[in-house]
């Protein structure tokens, strides 16, 4: 059994400088790092956002809506790693993983986020493909005669 004496100083824990976050969807897995008092930069891959997803409108504001729920848009500096799946399953994982590290930031948000569905794993993945079949359930072509 270990006793802490009184004269013993417990040294407090170090904040990190960063919120982490590690988000999913198909194959796509996304670890995420969000900077608070930032001014707004979104760097992918070493790449910044929009050259990254190739100024797809439609998935830089997929990627952004936790900021716009939550109101910090250009609060955070993000720097992402992210594998795997294509260009819209990696910019829901990246998303996952923006909502879940802005809990961590602030435990507030989970209620906003939660409704919303950005923090619940969207568990859908490809069905894998079953022997005597085409693909996961097409069958082949029955002939009567």
């Amino acid at each position: 059994m270990v006793t802490i004496s009184s004269e013993q100083e417990v040294k407090p824990t170090k904040l990190k400088p960063y919120f982490y976050a590690c988000g999913r969807r198909k194959t796509a897995s996304a670890r995420i790092r969000l900077f608070p008092n930032g001014s707004g930069n979104l760097q992918i891959n070493d790449k910044s956002g929009e050259e990254y997803l190739q100024k797809r409108g439609a998935l830089i504001s997929l990627v952004l809506t936790p900021f716009r729920l939550t109101k910090t848009k250009g609060l955070f500096d993000v720097t992402i790693k992210v594998v795997g799946g294509g260009m819209e399953g990696q910019a829901e994982a990246i998303r996952h993983g923006i909502a879940l590290a802005l809990q961590k930031y602030n435990e507030n948000f989970r209620p906003i986020l939660k409704k919303a569905g950005l923090i619940t794993r969207d568990s859908r993945i490809k069905e894998r493909k079953k022997p005597g079949l085409h693909g996961a359930r097409r069958a082949h072509q029955w002939s009567k005669r």
